[in-house]
């Protein structure tokens, strides 16, 4: 539940873009109704409507296949190195998997179509004569909609190689330690124990991408207190393999510490040296759209992590237009707060006498079936 309230209030919910719900189709199909209220508004008889829907839904279907040959011309000479030698695997690349109805509506218009200039029906060479025109001059491109909703629903971009990386070889290792960890450490720093609500990773993700390597240099208000303890593990080879993060101390205006452990995204920094790389082709547009779907995927990712349950916060922004010397420690303060405020709201909404990290779910320790425990009378 806290999660829910942190997404909800969180500025992040104003930067981050959530996935494409099918409006469009959804659209499609209400336009697809006002048509056919016009068409049956107009009095026309049915049965040269429905000609003429069908030729041009054949046309249309023809100009699928042509692409599809066209395709076909270029990928004959990738067989072995892109198909592996298949052959009906190169057709069902380059055409639409139901290719072969397409081709039935192709010849039936040639029936359909009116019988002119002197018993030759030359609308379906017309139709192919414009669909190639069409191909050859480049004009049937999909728009910056479509291309990005075709990447995000395929899960094929960058940022969601970047963060399933990024979980899988850092944070799946180090969050479900970092409760450990914090009351190892507590024990050298006691004033950590009073800030219990706040002992997770706040993982920084500027959309800019421009990460600092020295945090006390962003601001001066984020001084470096200690490391937690090391996790060592072997892995790809590597013998003791360190993971450690580092607590920060936050002041506010008046001075007062809260401690933090605090990184940033560390993947942010390959998307921003992607940008500044011309082999890349990756522009200003497309870091930030990157670094964005980066910060929506690991959330997706993180939220569906039981091991990783209260171990994180992620803290998407944007750069003021004009600098602020404090804006960073100001925006980790802001969060902090935020986190007592949603920890007192779950422990108002407990019964009475519960422990707030007792679940609500009372286990019998019974073999046998017991009713739920129950504080009313």
């Amino acid at each position: 539940m806290s999660q829910d309230l942190s997404t909800r209030s969180s500025p992040a919910a104003l930067l981050i873009p959530e996935p494409r719900a099918g409006r469009a189709r959804h659209a499609a199909c209400v336009l697809l109704a006002v048509c056919f209220v016009v068409l049956f508004l107009t009095g026309e008889p049915l049965m040269p409507i429905a000609h003429r829907a069908c030729t041009q839904l054949a046309a249309l279907q023809l100009g699928v296949l042509l692409k599809g040959c066209c395709c076909l011309a270029e990928e004959i000479f990738h067989l072995h190195s892109r198909h592996s030698g298949s052959l009906w695997q190169m057709l069902c690349a380059c055409f639409p998997p139901r290719w072969h109805l397409a081709l039935l509506l192709v010849s039936s218009s040639a029936y359909l179509d009116p019988q002119e200039d002197n018993g030759h029906s030359p609308r379906l060479t017309l139709a192919c004569l414009c669909q190639l025109l069409v191909l050859a001059l480049g004009l049937q491109k999909l728009s910056a909609v479509e291309v990005s909703e075709l990447t995000e629903s395929s899960k094929k971009n960058v940022a969601h190689g970047l963060a399933w990386s990024y979980y899988v070889g850092y944070l799946k290792i180090v969050l479900p330690r970092l409760k450990e960890c914090m009351e190892e450490i507590s024990r050298v720093n006691p004033m950590l124990r009073a800030h219990r609500d706040t002992w997770k990773l706040h993982i920084l993700v500027p959309l800019n991408c421009d990460i600092w390597d020295d945090l006390e240099k962003a601001d001066s208000n984020i001084q470096y207190l200690a490391d937690l303890p090391e996790t060592t593990l072997t892995r790809a080879g590597i013998k003791g393999r360190v993971y450690k993060q580092s607590l920060y101390v936050i002041r506010d205006k008046d001075n007062k510490p809260r401690p933090c452990v605090l990184e940033f995204a560390s993947p942010l920094r390959t998307l921003y040296a992607m940008a500044q790389d011309e082999c890349a082709a990756f522009g200003r547009e497309q870091r930030l759209e990157q670094a964005r779907l980066f910060y929506r995927t690991l959330r997706d990712i993180l939220g569906s992590s039981r091991e990783c349950a209260g171990t994180y916060r992620l803290i998407a922004y944007e750069e003021p237009a004009e600098a602020e010397s404090h804006f960073l420690s100001g925006l980790i303060l802001w969060h902090l707060q935020q986190q007592q405020r949603e920890e007192y709201m779950v422990q108002e909404e407990l019964p009475l006498g519960t422990c707030p990290m007792e679940l609500s779910l009372q286990i019998s320790s019974s073999d046998l079936p017991q009713p739920l425990r129950s504080d009313r009378p």
